[in-house]
């Protein structure tokens, strides 16, 4: 019988039916969408004792095998794109349009397929006539994924594929926030995985994520997420000398120099900034402009970002959503505020409507403002952004180098050498040129400082959830 390929019929995939459960909302609408469990230790302690009990026999299949079942998985997201895609407009909050929701299962896609097609032979090290030394990649056994709410499949799927590829298995641990998101694509990998390879516990994150990342049986953690849980997560993990990847805060600067058009990088620029209305992690989150050009980016940067609709994800046309949830618009319109209150020009929002259903904050663009401000120095994760003005490429770099992050960073010109030579004095993991937080299946991304460590993606990500053993002789 041919599988029935609904929102409604994914929605039954992971209903919460028995135990404890928490009410999901529209946060553009406000809306009811369905209820999400919430599991206790004892739950994921079931979960990590059937993926370890499950790992030996994945680890046994060849790699060729694990790379048919990470075909056949991105083959299910295809067929079930468009539910999944409606599940995560009205979950997260991002329009299906656009680089959002649609784009977002297509980025699952992508990167299944991208990840089982990745090649990583053995290396020799060292061939002569003593001694032949080869590098081998093996299993980790159970690898913990802990997932945020911004972009909840894809960032679930940049941890979960390289994983399984390599011969571990997976317990998953979505944000809370959007718990329903993270059980959907990992249901739909599971109608073709084997059982036991990849289980999804929900749950409070002070509960289940630090308990997963301190049990003695997960032997690697991948976690997306904030700095400051990050280090919660480093201490929970220590004492069983967890292997760990941590894509943490970012606080990107983009640091645009005088020969460019600013008419050409305004699009560019706004889409560095507010893809997901704001809430990325490489976003770009302060914009450093020079002198010379300044008041003509601003100028069409906020004519650019005046004409981008806002609005309810389903609707049609609408490329910006609300904030996912309540906390972070207050922390927007907090920064905002302060940044209006010490003088700051407001070429652009700011002003939310009071009687707007859902946490909808207007696209903000604000200049003349001090580099040290708050909504400078402080990770923004929406929809405002601040232009710094500077005139000396010294000091510039200097501010830029100034923040504890150093996830990404931008640099525009029309003289790509002169771009390279500014890239390569600031202190993030990736720099971009002229565009600015694109990333690429078998590009290497993570972050510099408090941004984290480790890196994901392409042949360095597979090596990051394997453990490497020397065969010598």
């Amino acid at each position: 019988m041919p599988e029935t390929i609904t929102y409604d019929a994914l929605l039954s995939r992971i209903q919460a039916h028995d135990g404890a459960a928490h009410d999901v909302f529209d946060p553009a609408t406000g809306a009811l969408i369905g209820r999400a469990p919430v599991e206790d230790e004892s739950a994921l302690e079931r979960a990590v004792e059937r993926a370890h009990a499950a790992q030996p026999r994945w680890a046994a299949l060849s790699d060729d095998a694990r790379r048919a079942y990470l075909h056949d998985a991105a083959d299910a997201v295809e067929r079930w794109a468009e539910p999944l895609a409606e599940l995560l407009s009205r979950e997260q909050g991002k329009p299906l349009e656009g680089l959002n929701a649609r784009f977002e299962v297509g980025g699952c896609v992508a990167w299944l397929r991208a990840t089982a097609d990745t090649p990583l032979p053995h290396e020799v090290v060292v061939d002569d006539e003593s001694t032949f030394a080869e590098m081998h990649y093996r299993p980790i056994g159970v690898v913990g994924a802990i997932t945020p709410w911004n972009w909840p499949m894809m960032i679930a799927i940049w941890q979960i594929a390289p994983a399984l590829r390599m011969g571990n298995t997976v317990v998953a641990k979505p944000a809370q926030s959007t718990d329903l998101s993270g059980l959907a694509i990992a249901a739909i990998l599971n109608i073709v995985l084997p059982e036991g390879v990849l289980i999804t516990v929900t749950g409070s994150g002070r509960t289940i994520g630090q308990a997963l990342a301190a049990h003695p049986s997960v032997g690697k953690i991948m976690f997306t997420g904030s700095t400051e849980v990050g280090k919660q997560i480093i201490e929970a993990s220590a004492g069983n000398v967890t292997r760990l990847t941590l894509e943490l805060g970012g606080n990107d600067a983009g640091i645009v120099l005088p020969d460019v058009d600013p008419a050409a990088i305004a699009e560019g620029l706004f889409w560095g900034a507010f893809i997901n209305t704001g809430q990325t992690c490489a976003a770009l989150k302060r914009l450093y402009v020079h002198d010379d050009v300044y008041d003509d980016v601003v100028s069409h940067l906020a004519a650019f970002a005046a004409a981008v609709p806002m609005g309810v994800g389903l609707d049609t046309g609408n490329l910006l959503g609300p904030l996912q949830n309540r906390k972070q618009y207050e922390t927007v319109a907090r920064l905002v505020s302060a940044a209006r209150d010490s003088g700051a020009r407001i070429v652009l929002g700011g002003e939310p409507d009071p009687a707007a259903a859902g946490h909808f904050y207007p696209t903000t663009i604000i200049a003349d403002i001090d580099p040290h401000n708050p909504l400078v120095v402080e990770e923004q994760f929406g929809p405002a952004l601040p232009v710094i003005r500077y005139s000396d490429i010294d000091g510039v770099v200097a501010l830029a180098n100034e923040s504890e992050f150093g996830l990404g960073a931008s640099v525009w010109s029309r003289d790509r050498a002169a771009a390279q030579e500014v890239a390569g004095r600031l202190q993030a993991g990736t720099v971009w040129i002229n565009s600015h937080g694109g990333l690429h299946p078998m590009v290497p991304f993570g972050g510099a400082k408090h941004s984290g460590y480790g890196r994901e993606f392409g042949i360095e990500g597979l090596k990051a959830v394997s453990e490497p053993q020397v065969v010598v002789g």
